[in-house]
């Protein structure tokens, strides 16, 4: 057992994690780790800050660097090394050195697959002008940083996680940037009506916003590129960035004979065993189990890969009484200026794609007491099981406190925790830090109270077109930020001013961030009418510039 040959193809997350954790299980063991390219463990999240000059050392993103590993771990580290074949029954890997012609072969007694995702270069023209780059590594954020000290304008095509960091730090050092986005929508993971804050604050600082719209190829213009869209506009850049995600580095696998899902991601158990004897896979290649929905998940996140890496040299140690892999449920975050978003479990979007019936509601609540300074709003939206009332996803957005809201929501989840849970949350409470009721307690109040019958929901005021809509909010509010076809009637004045209300019509009622077109509506139910509540406020529904 102490004698194993333990061969790690790809480090990083996945691979630097695996190798790290079996050599806590045994110091005798042989541990080799085959990296194509000149480093070994990088930060890559941490890639585009350096591209903007928050993190300002280049060294601080190199993890560990050979030499350490070799020093900390005693890993043996072939850099520069690529794994051209797998024989499974040999049980060997055949090695070509990037250096030099010359190949050789290696044997294992287990085998750890870590080759992580390449960033998606579709086949369009014009695809190979120097001046469209990807960011997967150090060396391709030098070159973006090498490229970017000439160019006045860039487009980022994608405004995924990774395409609004871009758009951000690009930004910051002054470029003059354009964002195009295929989908509606920036941060297409989220469901649309959360990004629409995103989405204003990338435009309230001078980023060029194209959304619902492809490319269809590139122009050369010399050192410049022009981006042809598929509406037939174009759009003139010094420099290119492409985000439009990545796919599984698999081949190897493919051709080594092991099982593949159906978009191309390494089949894994619950311990990261591939199809084959001794050979596991951990990180973007590979894919999850979906513990929500049910089946399986392609999660391209450095936690998940962390953690995969963990399970494999677990379970080569110490077999099935390792603690198996969970699955992953894509917790994630993005900041884009003074903002925050993200999202943990199932989006709306994606309960629709698998026909899965769920419940949602969207409720706004301040980051700490709200008469304590510095408090800002939090719209969290939620999304439930009718069934059992088992939380199935949340999506948050605003300036502070998203991140902690997520992670309880994260934890709910994997708990299986319900809304009639998210009820009764203790959180630690002081005015600076909290709220005595929390968002996350009001997102729980206004789910049982939907399933109670408490609160009748609207979900957008599009779903209240042409019925009668009273806006509840002062009337200096409403000025500022009108609803189309509303009467305002604030809520203090509304048991006094019931006759102006036709009663034998639905009644709407919206206010600034949902919660007291509530107490509207619970006020104007009482007195018989059939009221029902606009979800997330008008602050919320606001729409986006050019609908």
């Amino acid at each position: 057992m102490n004698a194993k040959h333990i061969v790690i193809i790809g480090g990083v997350a996945g691979g630097a994690s695996a190798g790290a954790r079996a050599r806590r299980h045994s110091e005798s063991a042989r541990i080799t780790v085959i990296e194509r390219g000149p480093d070994v463990s990088f930060a890559n999240c941490g890639l585009p800050y350096h591209i903007g000059g928050e993190i300002s050392d280049r060294s601080e993103l190199a993890l560990q660097t050979p030499e350490s590993l070799r020093k900390l771990l005693n890993l043996e580290v072939l850099t520069l090394t690529e794994a051209i074949a797998i024989d499974p029954q040999a049980k060997t890997v055949t090695l070509r050195s990037l250096t030099d012609p010359s190949e050789s072969s290696i044997g294992y007694d287990q085998l750890i697959l870590s080759p992580g995702a390449s960033p998606i270069r579709p086949p369009l023209p014009g695809i190979d002008h120097p001046r469209i780059l990807t960011l997967r590594n150090l060396q391709d954020m030098d070159r973006i940083i090498e490229a970017a000290a000439s160019a006045k304008r860039v487009a980022v095509v994608g405004a995924g996680f990774i395409g609004l960091e871009m758009a951000e730090q690009l930004l910051h050092i002054e470029k003059a940037v354009s964002l195009i986005e295929l989908q509606p929508q920036v941060l297409p993971q989220l469901d649309p009506e959360m990004t629409r804050p995103l989405e204003r604050s990338l435009r309230d600082k001078g980023i060029e916003l194209v959304l619902g719209d492809g490319i269809d190829g590139f122009e050369s213009k010399g050192d410049a590129v022009t981006a042809k869209l598929s509406s037939g506009r174009t759009i003139d850049a010094d420099l290119v960035i492409l985000s439009i995600g990545v796919r599984p580095d698999s081949q190897l696998a493919k051709e080594a004979g092991l099982t593949l899902g159906p978009r191309g991601h390494i089949s894994v158990d619950s311990y990261q065993r591939t199809s084959a004897p001794d050979i596991y896979a951990v990180g973007d290649a590979c894919e999850s189990p979906d513990p929500i929905l049910g089946g399986h998940v392609a999660i391209a996140l450095g936690g998940p890969a962390n953690r995969q890496g963990r399970t494999a040299a677990d379970h080569i140690f110490l077999g099935d009484k390792a603690l198996p892999y969970p699955g992953s449920i894509g917790t994630s975050i993005v900041r884009v200026f003074d903002l925050a978003a993200g999202v943990t479990g199932a989006s709306e979007k994606r309960l629709k794609m698998t026909g899965t019936t769920y419940e949602t509601v969207t409720v706004n609540g301040p980051s700490h007491a709200s008469y304590f300074p510095g408090a800002e709003t939090i719209t969290l939206k939620l999304l439930w099981s009718p069934d059992d009332g088992r939380v199935l996803g949340a999506e948050a957005v605003g300036i502070d406190g998203v991140d902690k809201r997520l992670d309880v929501l994260a934890t709910a989840i994997r708990g299986r925790m319900t809304i009639d849970d998210l009820v009764h949350l203790e959180f630690a409470y002081a005015p600076p830090f909290g709220s005595a009721k929390d968002v996350i307690n009001v997102a729980g109040f206004a789910a049982t109270n939907m399933r109670d019958g408490m609160l009748v929901p609207v979900q957008t005021l599009d779903d209240a077109a042409g019925e009668q809509i009273i806006d509840v909010r002062p009337p200096a509010v409403v000025e500022k930020l009108p609803v189309p076809g509303a009467t305002n009637i604030p809520l203090p004045t509304v048991r006094d001013r019931l006759d102006e209300i036709d009663k034998s019509r639905p009644v709407f009622t919206v206010c600034q961030m949902g919660k007291t077109s509530y107490f509207a509506a619970r006020i104007l139910a009482n007195h018989g009418f059939d009221a029902r509540s606009i979800l997330g406020g008008a602050w919320h529904q606001a729409p986006r510039e050019g609908d």
